[in-house]
């Protein structure tokens, strides 16, 4: 039997359960990320990483390439144990309960803390429909159609798509423009009620209007969840989010490390650690 609650509730099916199509919730939810240590075998990536993530905000990490700031977003739900070789040391903990724990099934993590990628990657032969309820079949929920109708209209909703698509919903899902398809990947992950978004580097291949979107959806989706989003836009950083991590490794490399995490008022306006101030003012990175 599970021991700890994370475990019971996923043993149980609750930590999964299907969104009211009525309502968008309101989240509590926060991650506490305590002596975190990532290694891909001999390769020691990220090093005593130590964070409290808000609920109902956005953190953004920012930092230059090779400095671990994605592996330690997919180590915030296991994501990373998919390459080989991977392990971990510390704690990552939701709402208090460790979910690197023994009795807690990693896939079942993931859908409480759901994930987008940096490219759009809607399932090319599907549709609009089907992309978003891939993830509740895939759960083996048992709806009814006219629930899933419902379940279906809320997520795209929530992904500030459905007016632009409720009229095709049986077309394809990779016929949609880029932007709408990352709005499509976020109505998908939305749909099977996460707690958590992570999301990495998700405008990074959108033009200008398209971006503005995505960081306008951020806006209204923080009200309902706790969101984490890695970013090489300084400017994004600072335009959609309400705090910021900031990542750096030493002059002999890896691991990564965080320098420092503040309001993002606070990591733009006056940061504390010179690193920090010359990676944002553009003096390196």
């Amino acid at each position: 039997m599970p021991e700890t609650e994370l475990g019971q509730q996923i043993a149980t099916g609750t930590a999964v359960a299907t969104p009211d199509p009525s309502s968008r919730g309101g989240r509590t939810t926060h991650l506490r990320v305590k002596g975190l240590n990532v290694h891909y075998g001999d390769f020691h990536a990220v090093a005593d990483i130590n964070m409290d993530i808000a609920p109902n905000a956005v953190t953004a990490l920012i930092g230059s390439s090779g400095c671990g700031k994605s592996t330690f977003l997919r180590s915030l739900n296991r994501m990373h144990e998919l390459i080989p070789g991977a392990r971990t040391e510390g704690l990552v903990e939701l709402d208090g309960q460790d979910i690197y724990a023994p009795d807690v099934d990693p896939v079942l993590v993931r859908r409480k803390i759901g994930m987008v990628f940096q490219s759009p990657n809607p399932f090319p032969t599907m549709s609009i429909y089907d992309n978003v309820a891939a993830g509740i079949k895939l759960n083996g929920s048992r709806i009814s159609r006219s629930e899933l109708d419902g379940v279906v209209e809320w997520a795209l909703k929530g992904a500030s798509l459905w007016d632009e698509v409720k009229d095709r919903l049986k077309g394809p899902g990779a016929g949609l423009s880029g932007g709408q398809q990352q709005r499509l990947c976020i109505a998908r992950a939305i749909a099977v009620q996460p707690e958590v978004i992570l999301m990495d580097e998700p405008a990074s291949a959108l033009d200008p209007i398209a971006t503005q979107a995505i960081e306008d959806l951020l806006l209204e989706l923080k009200k309902d969840y706790t969101i984490v989003i890695v970013t090489h836009n300084m400017q994004q950083a600072a335009r959609a989010s309400d705090y910021t991590a900031f990542f750096n490794v030493g002059p002999d490399g890896p691991p990564g490390r965080l320098i420092e995490f503040d309001t993002t008022q606070k990591i733009f306006g006056a940061p504390s650690n010179e690193q920090t101030a010359a990676y944002v003012t553009g003096r390196f990175g």
